[in-house]
C-alpha cells in the first residue's frame, strides 16, 4: 500500500521561488572587486534569473547543456546558480585557480558551450584562448559593456558579450519547467590532485535534499533571520551548499566577492551583520592573526562559523572561542557527496564537557549527519571497532552520494555493493565520531602495517623550527616502505635531522618514526592549496629507505 501523498519533484526553481514569494524582506549584498556594495533581494535574483533563462533559451541553449562559470561570490554568479539549473541545463563551475591546462580539460570534458567570466578573470580567460575546446561559443563577462576589454583577443575566436546587455529587456518572470526530479543541475569537478579533474553531476534531487540537511540545528542552523556569508567559493562545490540553504531557509546572503583578506571579511561581518559563515581553515587562521594585530578589533556581534577542507588546528578554535565569543563547528564533506558528510556538533554524552576538552574533541571531523551512512573497513575488507584506534578507508553512501563520476562510467570509486570509497583513512570513537588520519593513497604501508603519514606532519608541526612539513612513503627491500620526513625550516633556522627525529621520542610508536629526513626550500603545492603529494611522489621514487 502506498501513501495517498501529493508527489511534487523537489527542483532548484521550487526553492527560488519560496524565497522570493515568502522571503522579500531578505537581503542579498554583493561586494565588487573595488570594495563596493550592490544590493538585491530575493524577488530582484528571481527576476534577473528569469531573464538571464530567457536569454539564453533564446539561444538556443536545450536542457541538459552546460553553461559554465569562472567566477566569484556575488549577486550574478548566484543568479546564473538559479537561472540555468531552474530551466533545465547544467550549471558548471569551474576553479579559476586551477592550472590553465586543467581548466582546459575541465571545459573540453564538459562539452559546454557558455562561458560567463568574472571582470577580474578576463585576462586569465584571454591566456587560455587557444586552449578553449571547439563546443565553446560564446563568452558572457559578468557586468557592463564597459567590463570588457576595447582589445579583447577571445573575439578572434568567440562572441563576447556582456552580462548586462544579455539579459537587458527580458521578461521577468519565466515558466519553469517541472522536471523530473533527477535532472541533472550542476557539475563541478575534482581538483586533480591525483591524474585528471573528474567530474561530479549533482541532481536537483540531490541538491535540494542537500540543502534541507544544512539548515539542522547540529549542521549550519540556518534560519530566516540569519545573514549568511559563504567564504567557501561558489566554484568549489556549489559553496557548500549555501546558496540553496539559504533560499530554502529564507535568509539573506552576504556574497564576499573576489576580496577574502581579513580586513576586508571582518568590514562586511560588522556591517552586515553577518551571523554564520564558513570557509577553509587558512581564511579563518588568518582573520585571528589580523585581530590579534590590534586589541582594538572585535565583533559587535560574534558570528558562527563552520571549518571544513582540511582539520583546524585546536589553538585557532581555542583563540576564536576564547578571546572573541566565536564558536566554530568542524565539518566534513568531499565533491563527491555534495558536499556535507559530517559535524562535530556535541552529543548528550559530552555535553558536560568543558570548554577545553571539547575544543580537544573538536578536531575530529564528527559524526554522519541523517541522509548519508558511513562505513569504514580495514584492508581486508572487515569493519573496524569504534574503538578511536583502529583504522580503515571510509566509505559513504545516501542521497547526495555521487553513484558515477561524469564521462567516466567506468571509474573504480565504487564498492561491489555500491558504496563510494572515499580515500579517506579514518578512525572512530564510541560516539561514532570520525577523525581523518590519512588519505588511502598516502598511507605508509611497512612490514604489513599502517603509517598515518598526517599524524607525523602534525606532530613535527609542533616543533618551533618547523614552517611546513610532509612526510611520504619510499621504498625499502625489506619493510616495503618506510617514511621519508621534508621539512622546510623557518626563517632563520636550521634544525638537524636528529634533533627533528628525536621530536617523535613518546609521541608515537618507534617503527613509525621516519627513517631519512630532508631540508627542503619549498613544498609543492595545488591551485586549491593542498600539498601535492603526487608530485612528491614522483621526485622520490628511486629513493630507498635501505
Amino acid at each position: 500500500m502506498l501513501g495517498l501523498m501529493q508527489d511534487r519533484p523537489l527542483l532548484i526553481s521550487a526553492i527560488l521561488e519560496h524565497a522570493a514569494r515568502n522571503h522579500g524582506g531578505a537581503k542579498i549584498v554583493s561586494a565588487r572587486a573595488d570594495g563596493s556594495l550592490v544590493r538585491h533581494s530575493w524577488p530582484e535574483v528571481a527576476a534577473r534569473a528569469a531573464q538571464l533563462a530567457h536569454a539564453l533559451a533564446a539561444r538556443g541553449v536545450r536542457q541538459g547543456e552546460r553553461i559554465a562559470t569562472l567566477a566569484w561570490n556575488d549577486h550574478r554568479h548566484l543568479e546564473i546558480y538559479y537561472g540555468v539549473s531552474s530551466m533545465g541545463a547544467v550549471m558548471h563551475t569551474v576553479n579559476p585557480r586551477l592550472f590553465p591546462d586543467q581548466i582546459a580539460y575541465i571545459l573540453a570534458d564538459a562539452e559546454d558551450t557558455h562561458l560567463f567570466v568574472d571582470p577580474t578573470l578576463v585576462k586569465g580567460a584571454e591566456a587560455l584562448a587557444d586552449k578553449l575546446p571547439p563546443s565553446l561559443r560564446t563568452i558572457v563577462v559578468m557586468g557592463t559593456e564597459a567590463d570588457i576589454p576595447a582589445d579583447c583577443p577571445l573575439r578572434a575566436r568567440f562572441e563576447v558579450l556582456a552580462q548586462e546587455s544579455l539579459i537587458a529587456g527580458q521578461p521577468e518572470r519565466y515558466d519553469w519547467p517541472e522536471l523530473d526530479e533527477r535532472t541533472a543541475s550542476s557539475l563541478c569537478y575534482t581538483s586533480g590532485t591525483t591524474g585528471e579533474p573528474k567530474g561530479v553531476l549533482y541532481s536537483h534531487r540531490s541538491t535540494v535534499i542537500h540543502g534541507y540537511a544544512v539548515l539542522q540545528k547540529d549542521v549550519f542552523n540556518i534560519g530566516a533571520e540569519d545573514v549568511v556569508m559563504p567564504v567557501v567559493p561558489m566554484f568549489h562545490v556549489n559553496a557548500w551548499g549555501i546558496p540553496y540553504a539559504a533560499g530554502i531557509a529564507g535568509a539573506s546572503l552576504v556574497l564576499p566577492g573576489p576580496r577574502l583578506d581579513p580586513a576586508s571579511l571582518h568590514r562586511l561581518i560588522e556591517a552586515e551583520g553577518v551571523s554564520f559563515s564558513a570557509g577553509v581553515p587558512t581564511i579563518w587562521t588568518a582573520l585571528l592573526q589580523w585581530l590579534r594585530a590590534d586589541p582594538g578589533r572585535r565583533f559587535a556581534r560574534p558570528p558562527r562559523l563552520v571549518v571544513g577542507g582540511t582539520a583546524l588546528p585546536t589553538a585557532i578554535n581555542a583563540g576564536f572561542l576564547k578571546e572573541y565569543g566565536v564558536r566554530i563547528l568542524h565539518a566534513w564533506g568531499m565533491t563527491e557527496i555534495s558536499p556535507l558528510g559530517s559535524t562535530n556538533a556535541r552529543l548528550p554524552q559530552n555535553a558536560g564537557w568543558d570548554e577545553d576538552r571539547f575544543l580537544d574533541y573538536a578536531r575530529k571531523q564528527g559524526r554522519p549527519v541523517f541522509g548519508v551512512e558511513f562505513r569504514v573497513r580495514d584492508a581486508e575488507g572487515k569493519e573496524i571497532p569504534h574503538d578511536g584506534v583502529a583504522f580503515g578507508e571510509l566509505e559513504v553512501r545516501g542521497p547526495w552520494v555521487a553513484r558515477a563520476y561524469f564521462n567516466r562510467p567506468g571509474d573504480p570509486a565504487h564498492t561491489p555493493d555500491g558504496w563510494f570509497r572515499t580515500g579517506d583513512v579514518v578512525t572512530v570513537d564510541e560516539l561514532g565520531c570520525i577523525e581523518i588520519v590519512d588519505r588511502a593513497k598516502d598511507v605508509i604501508k611497512s612490514g604489513g602495517e599502517w603509517i598515518s603519514s598526517i599524524t607525523l606532519e602534525n606532530l613535527i608541526m609542533g616543533h618551533p623550527a618547523v614552517a611546513q612539513a610532509a612526510v611520504i612513503g619510499i621504498h625499502h627491500s625489506k619493510w616495503d616502505e618506510r617514511p621519508l620526513l621534508l621539512v622546510v625550516p623557518k626563517p632563520g633556522a636550521s634544525p638537524s635531522p636528529e634533533e627533528l627525529l628525536a621530536y617523535y621520542d613518546g609521541k608515537v610508536a618507534k617503527w613509525w618514526i621516519p627513517d631519512q629526513v630532508e631540508l627542503v626550500e619549498s613544498l609543492p603545492m595545488t591551485a586549491t592549496g593542498k600539498l601535492w603529494k603526487a608530485d612528491l611522489k614522483t621526485r622520490y621514487r628511486e629513493r630507498s629507505a635501505g
